[in-house]
Formats: structure tokens, C-alpha cells, sequence
């Protein structure tokens, strides 16, 4: 069943954005009183096809899923004589170079448009996402170090506000890539009036962290993360060691052997870690506070003895729903849009200079299981994969490789600099390049693809 939501959410997502993305060459064509003779979703074999319009348009499903194109009368691709008089100045060719370049580059810019429209409508709607609190468990780590404590609220990076987690980590990121450190204004709860916050700035070093930091989670590399609830008990099952305890639901464990517990997540890894170990808990149940000894049952799981007392725990982290009006969640769909396209700019870049692994380029595959992963957890979480790819299929589409948009924006560009379009003979050479180099990206995607899954 799994499987066949992640194939659904896949084809799904692709179908969608391959769409966008040649609808976009449609309409300027259109608007450019190009001759359109095919719009297909799909490459290869034509499966299913209607024609449409005065022009007697083919609107076309193809067999592989994997893209789609729009086929306009083109001098390139047929026989002059069989064009007809009265088609020849809507031939793709005839027209100016302006047109062609507004032709070509619609199609990525559909996709930017596309994810502006997505973030706006999941802003407008308010998305649920982790306040941006952080939590530290060790005293050695960097985070620890610099200043930062576990339950800090962050409000500022570098004088710009933050209210959760994914911004705040994300503006990390970009400042990490940048090689430039973050000033980071906070606020803490002040121990002797609880009530109230002390506000404070610390500087965080990224200029420090290595590229293979910035490929992984390099938050936990510095020794963060996102904050986690109290170790308050749910649901407790019949029979289990924390039902014969006397523990009951709403319960929060305070500490373990004498020492305090940071969180639930921590109370989860000692746990888990103490099969078959006696532990010391102190509970506090309302206002009172009493020791109960549990013993986890020891679990086989992949080989390793795992301990379990059969409660459920509360871990999702606090978060936050902001839903703002049209015109500010446009700007925020904008801003979230170029800021992603300049950061894969970024990591395109890095990896040409050898910065950053190319195994980072993902294909179907990873895609595919991202789609159905996002599809599971919720709509909202899906529509911002969606979102994200559509920005992705947009940057790559405008990469300067021949058989690309990009690669004809680059011909088209020369056009404009010397005067006179771009020989055949070099078009041609440029063509099967472009072909060969595109075509080791999808060798490196699937084989990438195939090293996650096999580890």
C-alpha cells in the first residue's frame, strides 16, 4: 500500500509539474502566433491523443513519464515544402530572437510562478511548523560553548527576525555556505522570575563548518537541534512495565538515577539503552513528586537489545501557525522561491569547483520516495515538496547545457550579442554534447539513487 502511494504521489507531482512547465511554452508561443502542432506530457510513444483547436493542436499522453514537450511548426525538424504558405511566418525560426528567447525561457519561469503560488496558498493557509527554540544536550559541543542553552528562543539572525525552526535553520544554512558566522539575538526564561525573558545575543561561528558539515545536518554537528517536550507520559498499555510501576498517563519524569532529565527525547534513548536495567525515576504526578524503579523489557530489534516500558511518549516539538493575507504571503512565496533558486545556484556551483559531493544530485528514485514520505505526513507537507521541485525544475532547466532551455537561451543570447544566429555545424556539435553530458547526470542520479537504497 505504501508503495503504491509513493508511485501515485510521484506520477502525481511529476505530471503536475511537467505540465506547468510546457504549459508555459504554450502560452507565450501562443501570445507569439507560433503554430503549435503537439503538447505532449510524456516522451516517447503516443498513447492516448485529441486534437483541438483551429490549428488542429494534438494534446498527447506519452509512455515515459519522465518529462514532456511542446512540438511547434519548426523549419529545424521538417520539410520546408510541406509548410504551407500561409504557416510560414508562424514558423518558429521566422519569428525574433526576443520571441524566441521569451518562448524558451517560459517554460522555467512557469515553474518559479508556480512555487510563488503553492508557498502563497500554504502561507494564506498557515503552515504548522517548530518553534524556533533549540535544544542542547551537551556541555562540550560548539553550541554549548558559544553561549547558547537548552530552551533559548531564537528571535533574530543577523537583525533579521525568526519565529521557527526551518527559517531559523535555514538562514543558517545560507549564512554556512557564505563562510560568514551568525549573530543570533535570543530570548531565555530567567530562572528567578519565571515569568519573564531576558534577551541576549551570541555569536555563532559557520564560518568554521566544512563543506561535508553543510551537506548533513550540521546543526547537530555544532550541538543543536530543534526543542522537544518534557518526558510527559501518554497512552500507557496493560501489562507493561510502566502499568505495573503505577505509572499512569500525564505523568512527567523529572529524572533518572538522581540525574535531570533534559527532555522526553532523552528519556526515550535511556530507555531504550537500559534493557533489562533497573532505573530510578523521579515522577511528577500534579504537584507531587515520588520515586518508582522500572525494569525496560528487552526487545530484538535488527540484532541489538532495545529497551521498552510501553508507554507512549509526546516527542513532536512545539510549533507555530502563522497565516498571513494574500498580497504579504505573495512577497513570502516570492522571497522563499528566489532564495532556493540562488541557493541551488549555489550548490550547482560548489559542485563544479569540487566543494560540495556530487552525491547530492538525486533522480527519480530519491524523488520519488521524498514524494511519497511527504504525501503521508500531510497535504501541506506535500504541496511544499511540490513546490520545491517545481523551483529545482526550474534551475536545472535553465542550465547552459545544450538540448536544455538554458542551452537555447545561451544561442539565443550570442544571436543578440554578434547579430547572426549560431551555425548549424556548431549548433549541432553543441547538441550531441549536451546530450552526452545530460545524459551521465542521469547515469550519476540513478546510480546515487541506487547507493542510498542499497545503504
Amino acid at each position: 500500500m505504501m508503495l503504491l502511494q509513493t508511485i501515485l504521489a510521484f506520477v502525481v507531482a511529476l505530471g503536475m509539474l511537467v505540465t506547468i512547465h510546457e504549459l508555459g511554452h504554450y502560452v507565450v508561443a501562443r501570445w507569439c502566433n507560433v503554430k503549435i502542432l503537439r503538447f505532449s506530457v510524456g516522451m516517447g510513444k503516443v498513447i492516448y491523443s485529441r486534437k483541438f483547436s483551429a490549428d488542429q493542436t494534438e494534446w498527447a499522453l506519452s509512455i515515459l513519464p519522465l518529462g514532456g514537450y511542446v512540438k511547434m511548426l519548426d523549419a529545424r525538424e521538417q520539410d520546408m515544402n510541406e509548410i504551407s504558405e500561409q504557416d510560414l511566418p508562424r514558423e518558429f525560426c521566422r519569428q525574433s530572437v526576443w520571441k524566441r528567447i521569451a518562448i524558451v525561457a517560459a517554460g522555467p519561469v512557469a515553474n518559479f510562478i508556480f512555487a510563488i503560488v503553492l508557498f502563497a496558498v500554504l502561507y494564506m493557509h498557515g503552515i504548522p511548523e517548530p518553534v524556533a527554540k533549540i535544544r542542547v544536550p551537551s556541555e562540550t559541543s560548539t553550541a554549548y560553548q558559544v553561549g547558547l542553552r537548552h530552551g533559548d528562543e531564537i528571535t533574530t539572525v543577523n537583525g533579521e527576525s525568526v519565529q521557527t525552526w526551518p527559517e531559523f535553520r535555514w538562514k543558517l544554512l545560507q549564512l554556512g555556505l557564505d563562510k560568514t558566522d551568525a549573530r543570533i539575538g535570543l530570548k531565555r526564561v530567567n530562572k528567578d522570575r519565571s515569568s519573564s525573558f531576558d534577551q541576549m545575543e551570541i555569536s555563532l561561528p559557520l564560518s568554521q563548518l566544512t563543506n561535508n558539515d553543510l551537506e548533513s545536518d550540521f546543526t547537530l554537528k555544532m550541538g543543536f537541534s530543534v526543542a522537544r517536550p518534557d518526558a510527559i507520559l501518554g497512552s500507557i498499555l496493560d501489562n507493561g512495565p510502566a502499568s505495573l510501576a503505577g505509572l499512569k498517563e500525564g505523568d512527567n519524569i523529572i529524572a533518572v538515577d538522581g540525574k535531570p532529565l533534559l527532555d522526553g527525547l532523552e528519556f526515550l534513548e535511556i530507555i531504550n539503552a537500559s534493557a533489562g536495567k533497573t532505573l530510578l525515576l523521579l515522577v511528577k504526578q500534579g504537584v507531587q513528586e515520588f520515586e518508582v524503579k522500572i525494569t525496560p523489557e528487552s526487545h530484538d530489534i535488527n540484532g541489538k537489545n532495545i529497551g521498552r516500558i510501553k508507554v507512549q511518549l509526546m516527542l513532536a516539538p512545539e510549533t507555530l501557525t502563522i497565516p498571513v493575507g494574500p498580497v504579504d504571503a505573495i512577497y513570502k512565496g516570492a522571497e522563499k522561491t528566489w532564495e532556493t533558486s540562488i541557493l541551488t545556484f549555489k550548490m550547482l556551483g560548489r559542485m563544479l569547483t569540487g566543494d560540495v559531493s556530487w552525491k547530492n544530485i538525486t533522480g527519480p528514485i530519491t524523488i520519488a520516495d521524498y514524494a511519497g514520505q511527504s504525501s503521508r505526513i500531510s497535504m501541506i507537507s506535500y504541496f511544499s515538496f511540490i513546490a520545491l521541485i517545481s523551483i529545482s525544475l526550474g534551475v536545472m532547466n535553465l542550465l547552459p547545457i545544450p538540448v536544455l532551455d538554458g542551452g537555447h537561451l545561451l544561442y539565443y543570447s550570442l544571436e543578440v550579442l554578434t547579430g547572426k544566429p549560431v551555425s548549424e555545424r556548431f549548433s549541432g556539435m553543441a547538441q550531441r554534447v549536451g546530450v552526452a553530458l545530460l545524459m551521465s547526470l542521469m547515469a550519476l542520479a540513478f546510480f546515487n539513487d541506487i547507493a542510498r537504497l542499497v545503504s
